[in-house]
């Protein structure tokens, strides 16, 4: 895949989060590279969660974490600390990094400026072959986004950095899933690329084995993957972003390995992880 693929001055979406979060050197490797694609003219935003440092936080609070089906449910005092951790450490934290390397970055969630509705999620579990609600407290999902805010700061050569928490229209903070958070940012901008960042070099046939990678993967492919258990577990809501974002108008959607920071400038520039598209 050659340079000409993408435009010149392309607007790239990441989702970063997981480990290439966790480690500060490892960090600043992934910024720089993401900083490297501003140099070459690329406009950049960066959408991100933090759920290690959120299990941290709660397990000190004496919070304990209850999950369904991969999903925390979020009691309103253990939502104080999501909102605490993600805005006052994870964004500030990335921010103060990328303007050290030079970048004007400016540190949002999606309540400022509306830029994310957020909904309830409703969520239903399987029980004795019956279909059942659970009340996962302030989990949502996105209702809408609104781009006016980052467009704004796009314009003005700023770097937007987004943490996935949003309100409601009566003004209830949620946790939304940095994911599907991201998917949807990407969509609404549709986004030249929108680039997850995850643990593994993309979408593997055999998880145990890197190099049965798949490189290219259709939407209509995915419903078949899922099925042959090829995708599952934390990939699953990785691949829905990436359907949510091209289903917006994402020309193209990549799964990399973030904790290879150097395949973030290789996978606009070339063919790296696991490129969806629409065909």
């Amino acid at each position: 895949m050659s340079k000409k693929m993408i435009p010149e001055k392309a607007l790239i979406v990441f989702k970063y989060g997981g480990n290439a979060m966790t480690e500060d050197s490892l960090k600043k490797e992934v910024l720089k590279n993401i900083c490297a694609l501003k140099e070459q003219g690329h406009q950049v935003i960066i959408s991100h969660g933090g759920g290690p440092f959120i299990k941290q936080a709660l397990t000190e609070a004496g919070i304990k974490s209850e999950f369904v089906d991969g999903l925390r449910k979020t009691t309103p005092k253990a939502f104080e600390y999501v909102e605490r951790v993600l805005k006052g450490k994870v964004n500030s934290d990335l921010v103060s990094h990328l303007n050290s390397m030079g970048q004007n970055a400016v540190g949002i969630s999606g309540k400022d400026g509306n830029t994310v509705i957020a909904v309830k999620r409703r969520h239903y579990v399987i029980k004795d072959n019956t279909k059942e609600e659970v009340d996962l407290g302030r989990v949502g999902d996105v209702a809408r986004v609104n781009t006016s805010l980052i467009k704004t700061l796009l314009q003005n050569e700023f770097t937007p950095v987004i943490a996935c928490i949003a309100d409601d229209t009566h003004g209830v903070g949620f946790n939304i899933n940095g994911d599907m958070f991201a998917g949807h940012i990407a969509g609404a901008l549709q986004a030249d690329e929108y680039i997850v960042l995850t643990d593994v070099d993309g979408l593997l046939r055999d998880k145990n084995n890197p190099d049965t990678l798949i490189k290219h993967l259709r939407l209509d492919e995915v419903p078949g993957l899922i099925k042959d258990n090829i995708i599952q577990g934390g990939m699953i809501p990785k691949i829905d972003s990436c359907i949510t974002a091209l289903k917006q108008g994402v020309k193209k959607a990549r799964i990399i390995n973030g904790t290879k920071p150097d395949q973030i400038v290789q996978a606009v520039n070339s063919n790296t992880g696991t490129t969806i598209t629409q065909s």
